[in-house]
């Protein structure tokens, strides 16, 4: 029979086992929040570490690569490519600083 059916009120639950279900939830809501992954914090610092390997990388090998061509065509070799890529080092480590020193998005 159903409490519908017999009229009756329902017996009322303890209150101790009230108090359970609801440590037991807020448990599992912070168990939940716990093991959610942290991508997108994870996720911009990646970028951002691979922009600044690029900023180096790039710098330094196109300082040389027009270092290089200077020193083809003109025939100074080597000093087209070691003051092409002195600059193309400057010129990196300048956008290292400013994406340093950017705010967080």
């Amino acid at each position: 029979m159903s409490e519908e059916e017999s009229g009756r009120e329902p017996i009322g639950e303890d209150a101790r086992i009230d108090a359970l279900e609801q440590r037991l939830q807020a448990a599992r809501e912070r168990e939940g929040q716990r093991n959610r992954p942290q991508v997108q914090g994870a996720d911009a610092n990646y970028r951002l570490g691979s922009r600044v390997l690029a900023e180096l990388l790039g710098g330094i090998g196109g300082g040389a690569l027009i270092g290089w061509v200077i020193d083809r065509f003109v025939g100074t070799a080597p000093w087209g490519l070691l003051v092409m890529m002195f600059l193309g080092i400057i010129v990196s480590f300048r956008n290292i600083i400013r994406i340093s020193n950017r705010r967080p998005e």
